[in-house]
């Protein structure tokens, strides 16, 4: 179904190219690398600046399997074991075998990762994992040597629309994507035709109050590709990180970045506790404060709900100040730049949106339902992830992602065709741009860590009487995508009557097998969100 589109003034600009790359995370640059080197010609769209991207931010690392004493087998299992019955095993077999390799052509671009005394990479352990198969950069600053990595690899080979936002992606008659539609720094429309469109746009934790990801993560690339034709799958499943930086009173300011304090801490040894001094995690897993994210932030909202406390504590007081500074370099200058010093005192925190496990159902080259649109990366749902992401395995995945849809590429634009012209569609709703601060508030009290029905049911009808805007701007344009990105992950919870994975359901407490289901949804004839179930397993045999 082709859906609809936001209603825009007539584009003042046109240019053409082979593939236009929407973002410039780890995975839109890994694909545009490979593309730029095949000679294909790139446009590339960015909402901000280049490193405007959950990669630059990320402090965890890269998971993949490197020492001897690890093996793909248990980077499986461990993966599998987080995602809770949802992963597409074949998917998470692919991911875990094709990660080394992904990472040896990124230190072949000139990655540096940290190393030990004897100059072996130096490899961590993190919640979920059996095994140290976690690799660093700087500490606490991977995704920023990515990004690095990536940019520079580029260099002035890259055509870059900055401060450039995508609207929607352009379809032909046979609903086939021919471009997209953009509004440029200057809030100017204009129209990039291309043979092919690679989303790669990030997440949607800016749907809510507390959040580790950066402004432009407000859903612009689910949203166009589920007005677009595509399928949107298992919505429900937003991974809330542990350990967010509750920032004090004093210290606070208006759009201040949300400080995670990475997951490699507590793999070196911090402890979650109450303001009595308790153990939250003890007894809670066997893993206990290294226990998968969903199960580590669902005891932290239960425990803060029985005792009545608003945030616990991160202790890593024990380090010293060398380790702090040698290690954690980053989320130390932050801490402190915030009025909390880690090497004296514990870390105030409290779970906070992290990594939308659910996306664009895509294959590991990004394929999605619509011909000629792929989606790779956080805003693509592949089966890896499954209902819980495992620590660290986004970043790898967003790498082989984008290599791997750069090759499919390069092999498809050899035969030349010519894209088809733009199709006008139905037009949507735009929801006035004061709609997102009402959108956060919700979705922050009834579509968090813990829900429940009846705060669901709220939050759709929150979510449907958001004012409209009679034209599209910028502050228009986040509200209508976050509004349908909202609605998305609202519905999908509130059929989910289950707990499972990173949804969990107050009302529901325990995983029911029947639900081994993912929720599909895409937009009908009336352009209206339409869901359907489909069985992992049964669709894996009938793929096979």
């Amino acid at each position: 179904m082709r859906g609809t589109q936001l209603p825009v003034r007539p584009a003042s600009w046109t240019r053409s190219c082979d593939v236009v790359v929407v973002g410039t995370g780890a995975a839109g640059l890994s694909a545009v690398v490979s593309l730029v080197a095949a000679g294909i010609d790139v446009a590339v769209v960015t909402r901000g600046k280049i490193a405007d991207s959950s990669t630059d931010w990320a402090q965890g690392g890269l998971a993949a399997v490197w020492s001897p004493a690890d093996s793909v087998d248990l980077h499986l299992s461990d993966t599998l074991t987080a995602g809770a019955g949802l992963c597409d095993e074949e998917a998470v077999a692919d991911l875990v075998s094709h990660a080394p390799g992904a990472l040896r052509r990124l230190i072949g671009l000139g990655a540096r990762f940290d190393t030990d005394a004897e100059g072996r990479i130096d490899l961590h352990l993190e919640g979920g994992h059996h095994a140290r198969r976690i690799l660093h950069a700087g500490g606490d600053q991977s995704g920023h040597e990515v990004e690095r990595t990536l940019t520079e690899s580029l260099r002035e080979r890259l055509q870059m629309l900055a401060g450039t936002r995508l609207i929607d992606v352009l379809t032909d008659a046979d609903g086939t994507a021919c471009g997209v539609s953009v509004l440029d720094e200057h809030g100017v429309t204009g129209r990039i035709r291309a043979r092919a469109v690679l989303l790669a746009t990030g997440g949607i934790g800016q749907l809510w109050p507390t959040t580790t990801n950066p402004e432009v993560s407000t859903g612009d690339g689910l949203a166009a590709a589920l007005r677009a034709g595509a399928t949107v799958r298992d919505a429900e499943f937003m991974q809330f990180h542990p350990t967010i930086l509750v920032v004090p009173p004093q210290y606070r300011t208006p759009g201040d970045r949300g400080v995670l304090i990475s997951e490699a801490v507590r793999g070196e040894g911090a402890v979650l506790i109450d303001r009595d001094g308790r153990r939250v995690m003890a007894g809670v897993h066997p893993l206990a404060d290294l226990a998968p994210r969903d199960v580590v932030s669902a005891a932290e909202q239960a425990h803060m709900a029985a005792t009545g406390q608003d945030h616990l504590f991160l202790d890593a007081t024990f380090f010293g100040s060398a380790r702090w500074e040698n290690s954690f370099p980053s989320i130390l200058a932050m801490c402190r730049a915030r009025g909390v010093d880690p090497v004296t005192e514990p870390i105030p925190v409290r779970p906070g949106a992290h990594y939308h496990c659910g996306g664009v159902a895509a294959t590991m080259s990004g394929l999605t339902a619509v011909p000629g649109l792929r989606a790779v990366g956080e805003v693509a749902c592949t089966g890896v992830q499954g209902a819980n992401r495992l620590a660290s395995n986004s970043l790898t995945e967003a790498l082989v992602m984008g290599e791997r849809a750069a090759r499919e590429l390069v092999d498809e634009l050899r035969a030349p065709h010519r894209p088809g012209e733009p199709v006008d569609r139905r037009a949507a709703v735009l929801i006035a741009g004061s709609g997102l601060d009402g959108i956060r508030r919700v979705m922050g009290q009834h579509v968090s860590v813990l829900r429940e029905a009846s705060g669901l049911l709220e939050a759709l009808t929150v979510i449907s009487e958001l004012p409209e805007a009679g034209h599209l701007d910028d502050s228009v344009l986040s509200a209508t995508n976050a509004a349908t990105a909202a609605a998305l992950v609202a519905s999908s919870a509130a059929r989910r009557t289950e707990s499972r994975g990173c949804h969990r359901r107050s009302d529901v407490t325990v995983r029911r097998h029947e639900w081994r289901l993912h929720i599909d949804q895409w937009l009908d004839d009336d352009g209206r969100p339409a869901p359907a179930f489909s069985d992992p397993v049964r669709d894996h045999q009938e793929a096979a």
